[in-house]
């Protein structure tokens, strides 16, 4: 074994017992705070006053019908109070229903959707958002997205602008804004409301520093979907050593390592799941905290490596040529 093999591995010793003996101590902290169990979940202010629960179940490639509908009342048992759907995953009407079904007031649910980009503009978004009310069987959305910066987002940004005085829009979004600084620019530069919320992927291995920064400037909120890394990273970050042997030392897991960092970054974090171990997993992350070597840890891993690489110009020509139907 050569002197460089010897001098690495002991700096990973010495790197995984301080990740231990950091987590040790922070348990002992939490624990003289009275803190050892959170059962409440935490929630973010808006800029415009409007208090969100961080972290939701997202609803992305989950199946309308039994699975969409086991999905939200497995969630909703194990105290989830933020549900991220969409027009485009088709299944708002499962969604609507299982919250009905599940006797919990509206009042404490936050439902968050997205309207297409045939949706808005050119006087579209206000009847667009009473389709969206219909297929969900609600009064109100908590959270409304433009999906994606596709079709006449400016002139329905105004639009939208208009449903959120009426009141049956609690907050407005964009998502998918983050293909430049221009896009982006286009529409926060040229808005009387500014968005609440920006939702873009976000995880470990692609921190979105930039747009932490522009969206920190402007007053917006982050939300990160594909969280964990989504379907095609195939499992990759679950797999990471660093956060791996944090989660050894927190009795965690890979997984809940991950949300919980995102909850400490201030971001909005809405992993997606179907598989009721997994939905359990996911918030069972009031419980512990990360360390500041954890974080910054965590935070080292950063490579802006995505996983979703479709050319702003693709997803422009691919949303257009698609459509959900109602």
């Amino acid at each position: 074994m050569n002197k460089h093999h010897i001098y690495s591995t002991l700096r990973s010793i010495i790197i995984a017992a301080i990740i231990i003996l950091n987590s040790i101590n922070m348990n002992a902290q939490t624990t003289s705070l009275g803190l050892e169990k959170h059962s409440e979940q935490p929630y973010l202010t808006l800029n415009n006053g409007v208090r969100m629960p961080q972290v939701g179940l997202g609803l992305y490639m989950i199946q309308e019908g039994d699975e969409a509908y086991n999905s939200v009342r497995t969630a909703l048992a194990q105290g989830y109070r933020h549900f991220d759907c969409a027009h485009a995953y088709r299944n708002e009407r499962s969604l609507g229903r299982a919250l009905k079904d599940s006797g919990i007031p509206r009042d404490s649910v936050w439902i968050t959707s997205k309207l297409w980009q045939n949706e808005y503009g050119k006087g579209k978004t206000a009847t667009s958002i009473d389709r969206m009310l219909s297929r969900l069987g609600l009064d109100y959305i908590d959270l409304v997205y433009f999906h994606q910066p596709v079709g006449d987002y400016v002139e329905g940004w105004q639009e939208l602008e208009e449903v959120l005085k009426s009141g049956k829009v609690r907050a407005i979004g964009i998502s998918n804004f983050d293909a430049s600084d221009s896009i982006f620019d286009s529409l926060v530069k040229h808005c009387r409301i500014k968005p609440q919320i920006m939702q873009i992927e976000c995880h470990p291995y692609a921190q979105r520093r930039h747009w932490q920064q522009r969206c920190a400037e402007e007053g917006i909120q982050l939300a990160c979907w594909f969280p964990l890394g989504g379907r095609d990273s195939k499992g990759e970050i679950l797999r990471d050593p660093v956060i791996n042997r944090i989660a050894k030392a927190h009795g965690k897991s890979a997984a809940q390592v991950i949300i919980r960092w995102h909850i400490q970054e201030g971001f909005s974090v809405i992993p997606g799941a179907s598989n009721p171990e997994y939905i359990k997993e996911n918030i069972d992350v009031m419980d512990f905290a990360l360390s500041n070597v954890e974080m910054a840890a965590i935070r080292a891993l950063d490579k802006e490596k995505r996983y979703f690489n479709m050319s702003y110009e693709d997803q422009v020509r691919w949303f257009k040529q698609w459509n959900p139907e109602d």
